[in-house]
């Protein structure tokens, strides 16, 4: 039975690794024990700020047994996205390598539906549901559980062939399969490079994020004005944040990604400081037709771009 299961494992692997995922890595569902208390306290904490989505579904957040009928195993998957492509004005205002292309929500959710597709037609009849970032899942720990890597002092998944410059996603099936057991160690040693650089101080200590002061949460899940405090702060970031990231001594693994839909629009990087301080609805539904940046609307990017101005 067990040569079996390993067989089906592998196979899933196979076919993740041919529709372009990174990683993928495969546990058992199960109550994640360890998380329940670090959610609990962070909540408590109010480290969520306007985030109120993150007190619901608690629960379900800890177990995918709740969230899928029958659930056995939860197929972990990473897709890279790290490009070296950058605007070419320094100073005009910046946005997250995450957000350049096509909105990752749509190009993952694609691939994993042909993922299940694929376990149906090999394997049999499977009850499952996809994950991208969408519903109570916490990504980080199941695949931290699938040897994907660690969860570094920035609160990043970190792995040590590849960086963390990379979407998480899950699909969460009804079979059971072979399960990668064996969680990768902690390699951030002593280093402290991604508490240092945040210009926020949002890494209030190794491990712990305080949301409410993160530049990807001021620019993106804020709805509200940015608090006067990071006034000056900001780094120029318009949506989102890398400095975490660009400053991690393990992203010098990192390697560019082969997805086209990532790929910026032709006109994003041309955009000069200027441009974006005078940037019309008609100009964002062009270069942004597709992409996470929507996310917070026309209005919001304004409202984010006329706070760094202070800056400059």
């Amino acid at each position: 039975m067990q040569q079996k299961l390993s067989a089906y494992s592998e196979l899933i692997k196979t076919e993740a690794r041919n529709l372009g995922f990174l990683f993928c890595g495969i546990s058992k569902a199960e109550f994640l024990e360890e998380e329940a208390p670090k959610l609990e306290n962070w909540l408590n904490r109010g480290m969520h700020g306007e985030m109120k989505y993150m007190e619901n579904y608690f629960d379900k957040r800890l177990d995918p047994r709740l969230l899928v009928d029958g659930a056995k195993s939860v197929i972990s998957l990473g897709l890279n996205y790290y490009t070296d492509s950058i605007q070419l004005d320094p100073a005009a205002p910046k946005i997250s390598k995450y957000a350049y292309g096509t909105d990752y929500h749509t190009v993952i959710k694609d691939k994993l539906q042909q993922l299940l597709q694929f376990i149906n037609d090999q394997i049999g009849q499977v009850g499952g549901r996809a994950f991208v970032d969408s519903a109570p899942v916490l990504d980080k720990a199941w695949a931290k559980k699938a040897g994907f890597g660690w969860i570094g002092k920035n609160t990043n998944l970190i792995s040590k062939k590849a960086g963390s410059f990379f979407f998480l996603a899950e699909l969460i099936v009804d079979i059971e399969l072979a399960y990668d057991i064996a969680p990768t160690a902690d390699h951030c040693g002593d280093c402290t490079r991604c508490i240092d650089a945040c210009p926020t101080d949002a890494i209030v200590g190794p491990y712990i994020v305080d949301g409410s002061r993160c530049i990807s949460y001021l620019t993106i899940e804020l709805k509200n004005e940015i608090p006067a405090e990071f006034k000056g702060k900001m780094d120029n970031w318009m949506f989102g944040c890398d400095v975490c990231q660009d400053v991690c001594p393990w992203n010098r693994f990192s390697v560019l990604h082969n997805e086209p839909a990532f790929d910026p629009h032709p006109d994003l990087h041309g955009l000069k400081k200027q441009d974006w301080e005078d940037i019309t609805t008609e100009v964002f539904q062009k270069v942004f037709k597709n992409s996470a940046v929507k996310r917070t609307k026309f209005d919001g990017l304004k409202r984010n771009i006329n706070f760094l101005k202070v800056e400059i």
